[in-house]
């Protein structure tokens, strides 16, 4: 497997494909990398010379930015909006979505996962859920547990 920046990219896959798993190169800059370094996209990672991949390297440190720089920088501007106070620094420190999305449904990837709030329908259930509550008011376990 070759090691660019720290990265193990495949060895089965075509280069152009094989550069992506690279945090910050999509497509079109994997293809850019490709023609710029000379190289076939088309041809396997397993391929690559030593020369191929040092061609590669050099052309990543020199004209982008990607994995722990690109990583840093963003977390830089994410804080920034934050100490700032702007809206979207809000919407990160309470994990809502930043880009305007609604959130009285879904948003469940930023929010986590449901949090039921209100009234127990089941009498099973709210009679369970009072035994727990009485039960943590007295310091004992709860009946239904152990």
């Amino acid at each position: 497997m070759p090691r660019i920046l720290g990265v193990d990219i495949p060895n089965n896959k075509q280069t152009v494909i094989s550069l992506q798993y690279i945090y910050g190169i999509g497509p079109a800059i994997a293809k850019q990398v490709c023609e710029k370094a000379n190289i076939d996209p088309r041809l396997k990672a397993s391929e690559l010379t030593e020369a191929n991949i040092g061609a590669i390297l050099n052309i990543l440190q020199e004209q982008y930015m990607v994995e722990g720089d690109l990583r840093r920088q963003i977390a830089n501007n994410i804080r920034r909006l934050i100490a700032i106070g702007s809206y979207r620094g809000t919407r990160h420190r309470k994990n809502l979505p930043v880009h305007g999305q609604r959130t009285r449904t879904n948003a469940r990837t930023r929010k986590g996962s449901k949090k039921t709030v209100g009234a127990i329908r089941d009498r099973t259930e709210r009679k369970t859920a009072a035994s727990a509550a009485a039960a943590k008011l007295e310091g004992k376990p709860a009946a239904g547990k152990k």
